[in-house]
């Protein structure tokens, strides 16, 4: 076996608890018709067929706005926008049903193709497309019209449900249709986030051009809360992109746990960010009611409060008020209404490349949550800013947990020279170390 082949079977062996999480979630994927057109939609539909191979739900929802300009300016339609939004009149509604219409039956026709030596090969996925989408009009607003211009009315989530019961994946277009028999224009953000809502989604994925989100230097986001892209919006006066965050946010506030941004021009993007540990677009999760931040000095008080218990257990090493106040910026807590329910800290290594998980303590009336997930996520990231390749944690009651979190048991001859210096013989701590 090469090197090239042992890699292969390493990336998928690391890959297994990311394709166990995702089995049998619903996912919807949003992309516009300039993802269509791009020559790497190949790849895209090929790793679309690759999830549903692994038990992923999938929900596809198209967009067709330059197939749809394009239609109007060969039948020398005049482009009708009011605020933006396009003002559908019949001959426009024309153009939108036949750019639509052949958009959608291109993409079935790809998730069909199962040529020998191609990816999709004996795949035989199953597409189901349909009226799922009920419509009603925008109507006329500060007295303009937007005639065929619609908006969701509701998401047929039974028969969306069926379909993917019966492992089918769903085809959605910006098409609604009314009780009265009308078709209407919608917009494909609307449709997806609607879609995402209305099934409890697990994930809504959408599309860009870029690698992801952005910040004001042009840097890529890898992972941020809602609150942020919030921030984000008001700092961005590009449309199509305000379209985009503003979906997010919607699906984010709404009950969707996490939405990802991903380009459509990059190669794998879609299987990088679903199943390895960095991805490769923005990853954005919902927002809490509880405040995670990093701790500050008028919180020493409440860490020595939620850890005295475990202290006086025997679990956690006793820490006095002055050195906690010293050490008090490595911490990371949970508030809820301002009271401290969880911590943890992150002591750094650089000289070993490497930094130490301590401290974490979650208030017994919290511990059904997912509030330790969420603290070793963040010091997680809290390592990759400081470009550490791991981190690691001394435990003596919590090894069980923290494998489950992706951390090894390790020898102590692992640790870092000035952690083994310190390692206290009499406690037996079990050493556990994740790469990150």
């Amino acid at each position: 076996m090469d090197n090239n082949d042992k890699n292969n079977v390493k990336w998928f062996r690391n890959a297994a608890p990311y394709i166990n999480a995702h089995r049998g979630k619903t996912v919807v994927l949003m992309f516009g018709g300039e993802a269509v057109l791009h020559e790497n939609f190949a790849n895209i539909i090929h790793d679309i067929s690759l999830l549903r191979s692994l038990g992923v739900k999938l929900v596809l929802v198209h967009g067709s706005r330059p197939q749809i300009e394009e239609r109007m300016k060969r039948q020398s339609v005049t482009s009708q926008l009011e605020n933006n939004v396009r003002i559908t009149d019949a001959e426009t509604l024309s153009a939108v049903k036949d750019a639509t219409g052949s958009l959608r039956i291109h993409i079935e026709a790809l998730l069909t193709m199962g040529l020998v030596n191609s990816p999709m090969h004996g795949s035989q996925i199953r597409v189901s497309t349909g009226n799922f989408v009920i419509a009603k009009p925008i109507g006329v607003k500060d007295g303009v019209d937007y005639k065929h211009t619609g908006s969701v009315r509701r998401i047929d989530t039974v028969g969306i449900n069926t379909q993917l019961d019966y492992g089918s994946i769903v085809l959605l277009s910006p098409i609604g249709y009314s009780s009265t028999g009308e078709v209407f224009n919608l917009s494909l953000e609307d449709v997806a986030t609607q879609t995402a809502i209305s099934l409890k989604a697990d994930k809504l994925i959408t599309f860009t051009e870029q690698d992801g989100l952005l910040d004001k230097q042009g840097q890529l986001v890898r992972s941020c809360d809602v609150s942020t892209v919030k921030k984000m919006l008001l700092e961005n006066s590009d449309h199509a992109r305000q379209l985009l965050m503003r979906a997010i946010i919607h699906s984010g506030e709404s009950g969707v746990e996490r939405c990802h941004c991903i380009s459509y021009q990059n190669d794998s993007a879609l299987l990088q960010e679903l199943f390895t540990r960095d991805g490769a677009g923005t990853l954005i999760a919902k927002d809490y009611k509880e405040q995670l931040s990093t701790a500050s000095i008028d919180d020493v008080g409440g860490i020595l409060e939620l850890l005295a218990p475990l202290e006086a257990e025997g679990i956690l090493v006793k820490r006095s008020r002055e050195l906690l106040e010293v050490e008090i910026e490595r911490f990371t807590v949970i508030k809820k209404e301002d009271v401290i329910i969880a911590c943890a800290a992150l002591y750094p290594y650089p000289e070993s490349n490497t930094g130490e998980v301590a401290c974490v303590a979650i208030h017994p009336d919290y511990r059904k949550g997912n509030r330790g997930v969420r603290l070793i996520a963040a010091l997680e990231c809290v390592a990759k800013k400081q470009k550490f390749a791991s981190i690691f944690v001394l435990t003596t009651v919590s090894g069980h947990w923290f494998q489950e979190q992706g951390f090894i048991e390790e020898t102590m001859e692992n640790l870092p020279d000035g952690k083994k210096q310190l390692y206290n013989f009499q406690r037996k701590s079990k050493v556990f170390i994740k790469k990150i």
